[in-house]
């Protein structure tokens, strides 16, 4: 039976929220000992006019992406698990600093291989703002690709994000067989559908009243037609093939309203997918790991633990 949870006092979770992307003070930077693959060596679709040089905030925003790419953060000891890490920022910057880097130090330090994506943003002079799903759903096939040189299940991939980025991991769920771009080679004609999702603080809806959101605004403009909103909201997307998900917000998120988690809840359950909700009574928008001691900082135990059970996460 699916299992809706309301967490009402704080739970710790100090194992992960002691992993930081930086030391507080320091400036952020990608760690220069991590391995780099680019999702197009060539032929990338929609690709744009001249691009101007990539730009990393000193807390860890990325803009101006010319090289859409993974960063892989390997384990020691890998547990045959591999997640693709997609940080949010309404498609107009990617929060790495505070969302994918040190969620990706986490998994890898439970023996989990993550990717953290380096998406393209769909307002940055290309020819389509198709460009964020056509790195999703190619990252997908890359770390499929890739799994014998890293020791990864081919059937235990899934896809983590948060804010916009849960829109794009849960458009990469739902949509995995739609043809965001033709084939470039053989890559392309690997599975694109991850084994699990997780979307945390998630934008999912673009239909109103849902429809306020920055990345509702990067994707479709500010006057899109109800069809173009249908065709972008994830709960409108969910079919029998959705993987199972898991989902985690907060009743207080000034960003992208609960009802989103709400509306992705009921479609999943609609369509006899698994799925593990914990709606948290503070914590806003944004918070990633989550600040120690507070209640959102029990999702990452939560996750791990809903993975283990699934079946995708050795224990």
């Amino acid at each position: 039976m699916m299992r809706v949870f309301i967490i009402i006092t704080a739970l710790l979770f100090s194992t992960c929220t002691s992993i930081s992307a930086q030391i507080k003070g320091q400036k952020f930077s990608i760690q220069s000992n991590l391995e780099q693959i680019d999702l197009w060596p060539s032929h990338m679709p929609n690709a744009g006019g001249n691009r101007s040089s990539e730009l990393i905030s000193d807390k860890g925003s990325v803009r101006n992406v010319s090289t859409p790419r993974l960063i892989v953060h390997q384990s020691q000891h890998p547990n045959g698990t591999a997640i693709l890490v997609i940080s949010g920022g309404g498609y107009a910057h990617i929060e790495l600093g505070k969302e994918s880097t040190p969620t990706a130090n986490w998994l890898q330090s439970e023996g989990v291989t993550a990717f953290e994506l380096i998406y393209r943003l769909p307002q940055e002079n290309w020819k389509s703002t198709d460009v964020p799903f056509e790195d999703a759903q190619r990252a997908i096939r890359m770390i499929r690709n890739l799994s014998k040189q890293y020791g990864i299940d081919q059937n235990k991939i899934g896809v983590l994000g948060f804010s916009a980025g849960g829109h794009l991991a849960g458009i990469t769920s739902t949509l995995f067989d739609k043809k965001f771009y033709k084939p470039v080679d053989k890559i392309d004609s690997i599975s694109a559908k991850p084994d699990f999702e997780g979307l945390i603080y998630p934008v999912i809806s673009m239909l109103s009243p849902n429809n306020k959101t920055h990345a509702q605004k990067s994707i479709l403009g500010t006057q899109p037609t109800t069809k173009q909103e249908i065709a972008f909201s994830v709960e409108r997307q969910v079919n029998k093939n959705t993987p199972p998900t898991f989902l985690a917000q907060a009743l207080d998120d000034p960003i992208s309203p609960v009802d989103n988690s709400y509306l992705m809840d009921k479609a999943l359950k609609n369509a006899n997918i698994p799925v593990e909700m914990h709606i948290f009574q503070t914590g806003g928008h944004g918070w990633g790991l989550g600040k120690k001691g507070s209640e959102v900082s029990a999702w990452p135990g939560l996750f791990k633990t809903w993975v283990q059970k699934s079946g995708f996460w050795k224990n």
